[in-house]
């Protein structure tokens, strides 16, 4: 796949699943007002359907290119050896 299409496609599924997460939220507040009268079983699958939005987001930065903007949270730069700063060990102090 080409790297313009490739970005393309990873912007459609990440769109596609910020939708998702949106619509999730959205039902699932809106099935807590009484007077909207919403069919309760739904409000699981509106659950579910926020952690399948959080997958296609993820699927999509990844198709996309953009997965190395989780270098930028505070527990892979800290607590994650792969990202932890060797500067120790490639430049010793005499």
């Amino acid at each position: 796949m080409k790297r313009k299409s490739a970005h393309r496609l990873g912007n459609v599924l990440m769109g596609l699943g910020l939708l998702t997460m949106v619509g999730g939220v959205l039902y699932s507040v809106l099935n807590q007002l009484p007077e909207i009268n919403l069919p309760a079983f739904m409000a699981q699958a509106a659950i579910f359907g926020i952690f399948i939005g959080a997958l296609l987001w993820l699927v999509g930065a990844s198709v996309g290119g953009r997965e190395k903007v989780s270098d930028h949270y505070y527990w892979l730069r800290n607590c994650d050896d792969r990202c932890r700063r060797r500067s120790a060990s490639r430049h010793p102090h005499n």
